[in-house]
């Protein structure tokens, strides 16, 4: 079939008459989707459309991954493996596209960036609750976040309920047990409204797990799935530390942070720290 003078033909049964049907961009609520970038800058800077749409995809992909994060440690605890490593799976893609995204920030470049940057006043990133959410979820919880949130009533309620929820690590761990694992009750009965620290009693469990992987193929599977979660944050969280000293150095963050260097530190930290110093052990 060809084409004639490149213009496509539509087909005879196109839907045209949307006044009482549901359209495309009805359903998207396309006219306030994209209404909601209002930049600030005075005269309007052009990067800053570039700037705002980068944070705000990156909103809705973290609304996403909470989605997806708070429904497989549900399935968790109703040991549904199979299910929650199917919504962590989903996770690990939208981290990739998340990383990825980086990468089109970058393209700002420090001249174009300091001419708009005064005018975001203390906003920042640094002020994501659904950021937050996602670390408290995964079991990187600080209870010293919520004042930041105060004032928006939503934010801090879903965070005061997600800190004194069990991470998806604890979840994991408690679903283990279940299933017959030497889960030790020290982990167990642990306060869940702290972050998880590594905890040596653990590592003989996983150890076990990996030595035996045919035995306990689906809790290898899962410990490995979590693995790929923590690697492709922790990629996230290098990407973003270079995009930030890419484009303003060593500059004080718009937030109030110390910038890269607060950045630098978030690389220390770690939401399932047992299934890495297990692999030390495996073999001895």
């Amino acid at each position: 079939m060809s084409v004639e003078k490149n213009t496509r033909k539509l087909d005879k049964g196109i839907v045209r008459d949307f006044s009482s049907r549901m359209s495309y961009a009805s359903y998207l609520q396309l006219p306030t989707l994209l209404s909601a970038q209002q930049p600030v800058s005075q005269p309007e800077h052009h990067d800053e459309l570039l700037f705002i749409i980068q944070h705000q995809t990156t909103e809705l992909w973290l609304k996403l991954v909470l989605h997806e994060l708070r429904s497989a440690a549900a399935w968790l605890r109703e040991d549904d493996l199979g299910s929650a490593l199917k919504g962590i799976a989903r996770v690990k893609h939208i981290q990739k596209t998340l990383t990825e995204q980086w990468s089109v920030l970058a393209t700002l470049t420090p001249t174009e960036y300091s001419q708009f940057r005064g005018f975001l006043g203390n906003s920042s990133g640094f002020q994501s609750a659904q950021y937050r959410a996602v670390e408290f979820v995964l079991g990187n919880k600080n209870s010293k976040m919520l004042p930041i949130f105060e004032s928006d009533p939503q934010a801090h309620g879903m965070l005061a309920e997600l800190l004194a929820a069990p991470s998806i690590y604890d979840e994991f761990l408690a679903y283990l047990s279940r299933q017959g694992f030497d889960v030790p009750r020290s982990v167990m009965d642990r306060d869940v409204t702290l972050a998880h620290e590594f905890a040596p009693e653990l590592v003989p469990l996983f150890k076990h797990i990996y030595e035996n992987a045919a035995d306990n193929w689906a809790a290898y599977e899962a410990c490995e799935e979590l693995v790929d979660l923590e690697d492709n944050f922790q990629l996230w969280r290098f990407r973003h530390l270079r995009t930030v000293q890419r484009t303003i150095g060593m500059k004080t963050g718009t937030g109030g942070s110390s910038g890269v260097t607060f950045l630098q530190k978030a690389l220390e930290l770690t939401f399932f720290p047992e299934l890495f110093a297990v692999r030390t052990e495996i073999g001895q």
